[in-house]
């Protein structure tokens, strides 16, 4: 496919490049860099002497943050390349927290990976302004007794002409401001309960525990072995890229460790040994501990071994799950929602080689026009409370508006530093 942008565009967007280079280069940039070094390279017990990042993830509040009107560029292409640039130039402007802006402009591969050989329509239904928001699946197993036959080996392709084909358009329009990268995360999917509510709805899920649990074993069986083939694929393709630096495992976690990879690659292929990967089970926050251990966690076990380092969960409450969360391989950080038991947590983690990846509550930010800045105050110290000599870092997720006013977002980014300031010196 051929890449052609208007004059004027190509103009305006090399501009863009050139502001965001420039704020990639501010001294501030490298100090956050040393923080996030020095909280995933903690060893264990020294949590209490690292400073805690705080982020805010913007995308879920794109009506706010990137409204529209904001993008200049008229062409769907400029328009993508726009979005990537004016999101990092925003944040810096605009909310100023703990994201390091990229001295690079990256890409992914070109992929095209067909998980089952099913299709899994989606019913997507907006909201009152109109943004696509409620969602429903077509489920293709009906009966899980009968439908499993209809499942496939994952089928995988890449498409390097594509890729390349993009990364040299790219670089030279921007190269020379903003060196463009190939990126890659691990390539699969760790989120195994993810895909069986995709398959066949969380009531089937649920219900075949009891009516048919040799059943699904054998699904749990079939995803687990299918997210291997496609991440064991990706590695021995060669599409792996360290995502040891600026890249987040998962939800806006910066990766940027020394610990990867584990070895002198020496020139030679990164494997998933060397990368930060990802795993959670939202979608089991309503079966118990023991339903958890027989029908997850050795499947979750299996397909997080290959990793180096690994982000483990989402939404869900990490304590009544803590058994066998712990246990699996290579864990270093673990979400600790709004649904968690903070003290809890942070007794476990006490003394652990694990970051307590907190997710404030986002009501704080979503429902009030103004902040409520004392309420997000005490939020702020109950979680520095609970996670004292832990290492601990701020992300704050699925803010889905703050009605406008940005002002929000900068203001609790600003009383959590004061906050942290506070407790830890």
């Amino acid at each position: 496919m051929e890449h052609q942008l208007p004059t004027h565009e190509r103009s305006y967007l090399r501009q863009l490049a050139a502001r965001q280079a420039e704020y990639a280069a501010l001294p501030v940039m490298e100090q956050r860099k040393a923080m996030w070094y020095a909280l995933n390279d903690a060893p264990p017990g020294a949590g209490a002497g690292v400073q805690p990042p705080v982020v805010i993830e913007t995308w879920t509040f794109d009506r706010d943050f990137m409204p529209d009107g904001i993008l200049q560029c008229q062409s769907d292409l400029g328009r993508r390349i726009e979005y990537q640039l004016r999101a990092h130039l925003r944040n810096h402007e605009l909310i100023d927290d703990d994201k390091v802006i990229p001295d690079t402009f990256d890409i992914g591969w070109v992929v095209h990976i067909d998980p089952y050989g099913v299709e899994i329509p989606r019913v997507t239904i907006p909201d009152a302004q109109g943004v696509p928001t409620g969602y429903r699946w077509q489920h293709p197993i009906r009966d899980i007794r009968h439908d499993l036959d209809l499942l496939q080996r994952a089928v995988c392709q890449v498409d390097r002409p594509a890729t390349l084909a993009y990364h040299a358009f790219l670089d030279d329009l921007l190269g020379d401001l903003l060196p463009v990268e190939i990126r890659s995360d691990t390539i699969g999917n760790g989120m195994l309960t993810h895909r069986v509510v995709e398959l066949m709805g969380m009531q089937a899920f649920f219900l075949a525990m009891y009516d048919a649990p040799d059943d699904l074993h054998r699904l749990m069986a079939y995803l687990r072995d299918n997210a291997l083939r496609i991440m064991r694929w990706a590695e021995a393709e060669g599409l792996l890229r360290l995502n040891n630096a600026n890249q987040a495992s998962f939800g806006s976690s910066y990766n940027y460790t020394h610990r990867l990879p584990a070895r002198d690659l020496d020139g030679g292929p990164v494997e998933l040994r060397d990368m930060w990967g990802c795993a959670n089970s939202q979608e089991t926050v309503g079966v118990s501990p023991a339903m958890f251990h027989e029908f997850c966690a050795p499947y979750y076990a299996a397909v997080c071994e290959p990793l180096g380092l690994l982000y483990y969960g989402c939404c869900e409450p990490a304590h009544p799950f803590w058994e066998d969360i712990r246990m699996l391989p290579h864990l270093k950080k673990v979400s600790i929602s709004r649904w968690c038991d903070e003290r809890y947590m942070g007794e476990a983690l006490r003394g652990a080689d694990i970051v307590y990846s907190r997710k404030p509550d986002p009501n704080y930010l979503a429902i009030d026009v103004t902040l409520d800045e004392d309420a997000w105050a005490s939020h702020v110290r109950a979680t520095l409370d609970a996670a004292r000599d832990v290492a601990l870092e701020f992300i704050v997720r699925d803010v889905y508006t703050v009605h406008g006013n940005l002002g929000n977002a900068r203001r609790a980014v600003e009383i959590a530093r004061r906050e942290i300031a506070r407790a830890r010196g």
